[in-house]
């Protein structure tokens, strides 16, 4: 009887020990499922963030590139104004600097 009573006291232990490793096992997948819930969280959440910045980013590119632009068409509109009155003010004076412009260009052009 004394083997009886071991074998059982064993398949009870054994027991005992298969139904501790299923529940092991159970916390163990929970835990990974709640990790990887956690990180999809968070790349979703970075993603957002850096989505955010970029747009952020591209919206100042984009003001910054059409101040820059008004500025040029400012300086253009007002060298063409000043090129204008130089002109009309001093019409001799303006072709002579435009033939001395030209024959410069004229001699660098040979060489």
């Amino acid at each position: 009887m004394s083997d009886t009573a071991t074998y059982e006291r064993l398949q009870k232990d054994v027991k005992a020990v298969k139904n501790d490793i299923a529940a092991l096992t159970d916390q163990i997948t929970e835990a990974i499922n709640s990790f990887a819930t956690d990180a999809r969280k968070q790349a979703r959440s970075g993603y957002k963030q850096a989505r955010a910045g970029a747009e952020s980013a591209f919206d100042d590119m984009t003001e910054r590139g059409s101040a820059m632009m008004d500025a040029a068409q400012d300086a253009a509109s007002s060298l063409e104004e000043t090129l204008e009155d130089a002109i009309t003010q001093r019409p001799l004076a303006t072709v002579g600097i435009a033939l001395g412009i030209g024959f410069l260009i004229g001699i660098a052009w040979r060489r």
